[in-house]
């Protein structure tokens, strides 16, 4: 009885500095996630830095969209790119620089990502998505337009010419998602907030060592990533909102039957790729795009990573301009 009664203490001795353990460490990442939380940020915060002339808003479906419309307004089929995932327009300067010199080039910000911030309604869809850019269009008078997009936005770019083909001529995408894939290494944040439970617990925290960890997984050379690089996904993802929108963007935005409509797409159709993508490796989604969009081209960059327009605007835009002066105007 003596032995039982000693063992029972034993065992409850050790229970309770089990949970000290365990209180202990509880507290201790909540005082790190704490330390590390960056607080929202309004619009008018943000917009000093990252708003500045040629930027624009309009009021579109609840949303006051940023954008930016630049080169020359008598262009007829004027160029629109779509930004990937935690991105914002700003990720197009490079292409943009070199292609406002000859053509009319729109982007925007997309719901929950940017300055535009969190839908109203919560929709993160594709077909939400899809609906969003030709409203954006409609009220920018566009009738007709080549449609780019990088990741999300590659997937946005092809499901748009796939509901209005008539309003796409031409596509480019560039390490587009949209068909079932595996990730040989995504970032830190995406991984979080994907994690269920995790993502709540951790909501607001965000470190600059995770964004810049994030950023340099989606470049083929991560020595190419810029602390003003770093700074602008650190700060733009901190708008009011944007964090609890990129959990419901991941739980909502999946690829689904849409990608057996791939096949339909008619459009003329750049595809991009970086060999080095680990988000979205080039085998198998690059060669099945290519393999189910009849009228396509397929380019590969043996250096980059996922975002091939941003890590080497000059090798990949010289692409594109060759791509669209073949392009016919309306």
């Amino acid at each position: 009885m003596a032995e039982t009664a000693h063992k029972g203490n034993d065992m409850r001795k050790i229970a309770t500095v089990s949970i000290s353990i365990f209180i202990l460490l509880l507290a201790g990442l909540y005082g790190y996630v704490w330390v590390n939380k960056v607080p929202d940020k309004t619009v008018v915060e943000l917009s000093s830095r990252w708003a500045q002339p040629p930027s624009q808003f309009i009021p579109v479906g609840g949303l006051n969209v940023h954008f930016r419309d630049e080169g020359p307004q008598n262009d007829h089929l004027p160029i629109v790119l779509l930004h990937g995932t935690s991105a914002s327009l700003h990720t197009w300067d490079g292409w943009t620089k070199e292609l406002k010199r000859t053509h009319r080039v729109i982007r925007f910000d997309l719901p929950a990502f940017g300055l535009t911030g969190p839908s109203p309604i919560n929709d993160y869809s594709i077909e939400s998505y899809v609906g969003f850019v030709i409203a954006v269009l409609n009220e920018l008078g566009v009738e007709q337009f080549v449609l780019g997009g990088n990741s999300l936005g590659g997937y946005i770019a092809w499901a748009t010419a796939v509901i209005h083909p008539a309003r796409v001529s031409n596509l480019i995408l560039v390490d587009a998602s949209g068909y079932p894939s595996s990730a040989d290494s995504a970032p830190l944040a995406f991984t979080i907030a994907q994690t269920p439970v995790i993502n709540t617990l951790l909501q607001g925290f965000m470190p600059r060592s995770l964004i810049e960890t994030s950023v340099k997984n989606v470049f083929g050379n991560p020595a190419l990533v810029t602390d003003e690089l770093v700074d602008r996904y650190l700060e733009l993802n901190s708008r009011a909102g944007n964090r609890q929108a990129l959990v419901e963007r991941f739980k909502q935005t999946q690829p689904g039957n849409m990608a057996t409509r791939v096949k339909e797409i008619s459009a003329d159709t750049l595809i991009m790729w970086g060999a080095k993508d680990k988000l979205i490796p080039a085998i198998p989604s690059a060669e099945r795009f290519n393999r189910e969009i009849k009228n396509s081209t397929l380019v590969i960059f043996d250096e980059l990573g996922h975002v091939p327009h941003e890590e080497n605007p000059e090798l990949t835009v010289a692409r594109v301009k060759e791509f669209l002066s073949r392009v016919k105007t309306p």
